[in-house]
């Protein structure tokens, strides 16, 4: 894996304010990306496995890893947080809210905790032909952190087609705009979790944030997600 401190974070920071999402190329190399893939077979690794047609989710399948988590994972969880922790703060101030996050990982983990939020949430997900998934939020509880990132396992064009990511921005009063990303083989994509702050005429407002999977045309695709916060 990249080595996270030498990220161009201020670009990054400005990329998430401006449109919600910040790309990262190449975060993970092929091979530690089909180590991953690997992992799916096994089955004592993992708290829950979810259908996503059993909850009218989409179509496909994802499992939620148990702890302790893949080191790979646990990293970027302990990694991303500090630098995005001071871009959570700059948001929660620019609309006015009443939270702080802490700088370590750790410490938001306790917070988590002792609002009973205790379940780990990262997770890795599979869809083959027909699979998508529906534009939703991963909130899991009172506690939530504003950012969260997928890690595409595959490569489009040679293990899928389709599979596309999807970001819809809900603007007050305005209809939703729609976009589709199209990530390779070890990129990772840094996205709002719930919403991003928008300066308007009367100072900064919620642009509402949803996020889903286009439709599998061919093959199979694998992601991971990193969620930040433990769930109820």
């Amino acid at each position: 894996m990249k080595n996270v401190a030498e990220f161009h974070w201020a670009q990054i920071h400005e990329q998430l304010n401006t449109r919600g999402y910040a790309r990262i190329n190449s975060l993970f190399t092929p091979i530690e990306c089909n180590a991953l893939i690997e992992l799916y077979a096994k089955e004592d690794i993992y708290r829950s496995v979810i259908s996503m047609e059993r909850y009218r989710f989409g179509k496909g399948e994802y499992k939620y890893f148990s702890y302790p988590l893949p080191p790979q994972l646990a990293q970027i969880r302990t990694e991303f947080f500090s630098p995005l922790s001071l871009l959570a703060n700059k948001w929660m101030k620019a609309l006015g809210m009443e939270i702080s996050y802490p700088e370590e990982h750790a410490q938001f983990m306790q917070q988590c905790h002792m609002a009973k939020q205790e379940r780990p949430t990262p997770l890795i997900l599979k869809y083959e032909i027909g699979g998508f998934n529906t534009l939703h939020q991963d909130l899991y509880g009172e506690i939530y952190f504003p950012f969260q990132l997928v890690i595409v396992l595959t490569e489009p064009g040679r293990d899928h087609t389709g599979g596309e990511l999807v970001f819809t921005d809900q603007l007050p009063r305005a209809q939703s705009k729609a976009t589709v990303v199209i990530a390779h083989q070890g990129d990772a994509i840094i996205f709002t979790t719930n919403f991003r702050p928008v300066k308007g005429t009367r100072g900064y407002y919620r642009a509402r944030m949803k996020h889903g999977i286009s439709e599998v045309t061919s093959g199979t695709r694998y992601a991971c997600g990193i969620i930040f916060h433990d769930a109820l």
